[in-house]
């Protein structure tokens, strides 16, 4: 599907023509900007500095037609990958790709490196977890010693000079600690070779590559924050680097009311619970994404001698209480997260014990679709606008695609930063994506308690527009409402609630 490039502006309509028709917007620079769902499992953004809209579509072709070749290589969970199809084989040597060799002779040496924290095997111990998760219990220790063996064995053998590689054992295998790292970096490099390229951002679930001559503002999600839009933990500025980040906030089990981990330590057959993030910056990828996956296994002070074989690497490692160890040159990396304007931190007369949670799910497409334009926002009992939750687009150019939201805001509205920036984050399931509005309007004014309206409007590129209403009762009462899907949002789900 060839999708419609459009240019980024620094700032949207700012005042209107004759005849209600919008004011034309000055392109400024050639940012190219486009978000996708469902690839490797999780979302995808890709910015890409061209002179012309042609040279970045062919960026893009590139870019994606790499992700969909390395996917054929070397995912699990497609059975005709050449990965998956190489499982079945064992126990004789079957001349491989390069890209299959490299990626097992990346997890050879990063299985050493780390002390074995980093296994393909440790799949066995995510699958005991998985298995008994789903009847509501936890693993056995005759069931965690089990996996344990099987994950000590000797999986594979690789020879170099035949470029062969022997299947060893029965025991489940995953690439995942630092694949997607290595697909991303394929990803980026392939887009900026395929001509006139000034730079190339590849995000793919909160894992990223930037090259070319650009400085790009990367923020890093809080990961102790519930909801997309809250104020991110951190900013970088990224120029020529990898940026991964790995943490126990997105996947995992939740069993008897207790969260483990979807990240297992193969030592000992038990989540990783100590570290809840840790964000590494290195110059290759595949090592930011090592680094990143191993540093929520092992203490801190194993990650700083971790860290210390890895040239160049920074990190930020957050505990579960909430302290912050970083590496000596993070701080380089660093800039300052806006302050929040004096006139927004206005309170005025109301109480403000209650927020709105947002569970938002895009509905998928097949293969790589790209992301509608979503617009969410409260109006009052006589339809004035209240306050932008949140706006999702490519482009500032096609704001007007989202008409009932633009017909309010598109005088005011200035682009909302959490979902225009580069976000580091830990890997997030596609299309799910969790907004929170906390009871104030566009000034930062406390609302009075009476009727609102959440609107969710959404607009596809050559797919359909949707417009959606729920009526929300400002009060002090706890309440939970679902609203039916359509065509291009799979569900909605509110709960307004005592902020906590």
């Amino acid at each position: 599907m060839k999708l419609l490039w459009c240019f980024l502006t620094a700032s949207l309509l700012t005042t209107m023509c004759i005849a209600g028709t919008p004011a034309p917007i000055k392109k400024k620079g050639n940012l190219y900007i486009s978000h996708f769902e469902n690839v490797l499992g999780t979302s995808l953004e890709l910015k890409i500095s061209t002179p012309s809209k042609a040279t970045a579509q062919n960026a893009e072709d590139a870019a994606l037609n790499e992700i969909s070749r390395m996917s054929k290589i070397l995912s699990a969970y497609d059975p005709a990958s050449e990965f998956s199809q190489w499982l079945k084989t064992s126990q004789q040597p079957v001349k491989v790709s390069n890209e299959l060799f490299e990626v097992l002779s990346l997890f050879d040496e990063w299985r050493l490196r780390s002390g074995g924290v980093l296994d393909a095997s440790a799949e066995a111990i995510n699958q005991v977890w998985k298995k008994a998760a789903a009847i509501h219990r936890v693993p056995t220790p005759e069931e965690i010693n089990t996996a344990m063996a099987e994950v000590k064995q000797p999986h594979w053998k690789l020879d170099a000079v035949a470029h062969t590689a022997t299947h060893l054992s029965n025991a489940p295998l995953m690439l995942n600690s630092f694949v997607k790292s290595y697909i991303i970096k394929h990803a980026a490099a392939v887009a900026m070779a395929s001509g006139n390229m000034t730079a190339v951002v590849v995000n793919i679930g909160g894992d990223l590559v930037v090259l070319g001559n650009t400085n790009e503002t990367v923020q890093i999600t809080n990961p102790k924050a519930d909801a997309e839009n809250e104020t991110p933990i951190a900013q970088l500025l990224i120029s020529n680097k990898a940026v991964a980040t790995s943490g126990n906030y997105r996947r995992g089990e939740l069993i008897n009311g207790h969260w483990y981990s979807h990240i297992v330590d193969p030592r000992n057959g038990q989540p990783a619970d100590n570290i809840i993030s840790a964000t590494v910056v290195a110059n290759n990828a595949t090592d930011a994404g090592a680094l990143a996956t191993a540093f929520n296994v092992i203490t801190p002070q194993e990650s700083v001698q971790l860290a210390s074989t890895v040239p160049g690497a920074e990190y930020m490692i957050i505990t579960k209480n909430g302290e912050r160890i970083t590496s000596k040159g993070w701080d380089a990396l660093t800039v300052p997260l806006a302050k929040t304007p004096e006139k927004e931190k206005t309170v005025t007369g109301n109480s403000n014990d209650f927020e709105l949670l947002i569970n938002l799910e895009i509905k998928l497409q097949q293969g790589f679709a790209k992301r509608p334009y979503v617009a969410v926002w409260l109006e009052d009992e006589n339809h004035a606008a209240v306050r932008t939750i949140s706006v999702w687009h490519g482009s500032d150019r096609y704001m007007p695609e989202l008409k009932s939201w633009y017909l309010k805001y598109r005088t005011s509205y200035t682009t909302d930063n959490n979902f225009h920036s580069t976000v580091t984050s830990a890997t997030r399931s596609p299309g799910k994506y969790t907004l929170k509005w906390d009871g104030k309007d566009d000034k930062g004014n406390v609302v009075k308690p009476g009727k609102y309206t959440l609107k969710i409007e959404a607009s596809r590129e050559h797919g359909t527009y949707q417009l959606m209403r729920q009526e929300i009762t400002v009060d002090e009462t706890p309440k939970q409402l679902t609203i039916p899907g359509n065509a291009e949002i799979e569900s909605v789900s509110l709960d307004y609630r005592k902020k906590s």
